[in-house]
């Protein structure tokens, strides 16, 4: 039986590149959420005044790739301290989140934070945020699989690839074969 976690690490164009390749992670879309607008487009969500974040909705398979294993991953290809930012994206749609769907998932996420954090893992306090996924709804088409479909993009080749291969390194054992 699959479980569903929703992670906001800034462009989901990146966040999707990495988990499409991990083992264990059956289904991963681009989408919005924690925001007040039903249905929001691109368009608005980028106007930061819907309140949603883009995230990547992962459907996965506990007996191969763990929560706390997933949740290691968004650690490693993010960064967690800036508030409201990854690299040159900035707005609240860009904020560090986990969005669980499950009991279990908070406790996990909130002990990898306290853990983190305790171990001053980042030099700086975490900001990520912990919450129950709300208002999620799908981005649009275009997208989806965006990485694989335009590998050579100037975004993607500066900022996806580099997260690609840093997952790769760190995390051989998790690489969809």
């Amino acid at each position: 039986m699959t479980q569903t976690l929703i992670l906001g690490g800034g462009c989901f164009w990146c966040t999707e590149a990495v988990y499409v390749k991990v083992r264990g992670v059956t289904d991963v879309e681009s989408g919005y959420c924690n925001g007040q607008t039903v249905d929001p487009t691109y368009d608005e969500v980028c106007t930061g005044r819907t309140g949603h974040n883009e995230v990547v909705k992962l459907e996965y398979d506990p007996a191969q790739v763990s929560t706390r294993e997933l949740l290691e991953i968004f650690f490693v290809i993010h960064d967690p301290t800036t508030l409201n930012r990854q690299g040159n994206d900035t707005g609240t749609q860009y904020r560090s989140g986990i969005y669980f769907t499950a009991p279990e998932q908070a406790a996990e996420a909130r002990a990898m934070v306290a853990e983190l954090t305790t171990a001053r893992a980042f030099g700086q306090p975490i900001v990520t945020e912990v919450l129950a996924l709300a208002n999620y709804s799908a981005a649009e088409e275009y997208h989806q699989d965006f990485f694989e479909r335009n590998p050579y993009q100037g975004y993607c080749m500066a900022v996806a690839a580099p997260k690609v291969a840093k997952f790769k390194k760190t995390f051989a054992r998790l690489v969809r074969e």
